[in-house]
C-alpha cells in the first residue's frame, strides 16, 4: 500500500497497472508517428512531408486516446 497526501491507501497493484498502461500509451502514440517520419525522411529525403505525415499520425492517435486507454485498461484488468 502507498500513502497518498490525503491519507487514502492506494494498493500497489493499482499503481503498477497505471504505470504499465501509461507506458503502453506512450509507445502507441510515439512509435508509429516517429517511424513514419523517419521512414519518409530517410527514403525520400523530404523533411517537410515526413514531418507533416508524422505530425498528423500523432494527432490521429491522440484523437482516439480515450478509446485506446479504455481498451488497455480493460485488457490489463
Amino acid at each position: 500500500m502507498v500513502n497518498s497526501p490525503n491519507k487514502k491507501k492506494i494498493p500497489a497493484e493499482v499503481i503498477i497497472n497505471t504505470i504499465w498502461i501509461s507506458t503502453f500509451l506512450a509507445m502507441i502514440f510515439t512509435i508509429p508517428a516517429l517511424s513514419l517520419f523517419l521512414g519518409i525522411y530517410y527514403s525520400t529525403g523530404n523533411l517537410v512531408l515526413g514531418a507533416v505525415l508524422g505530425f498528423s499520425t500523432h494527432f490521429v492517435t491522440l484523437a482516439f486516446s480515450g478509446r485506446i486507454s479504455r481498451f488497455l485498461t480493460k485488457i490489463m484488468n
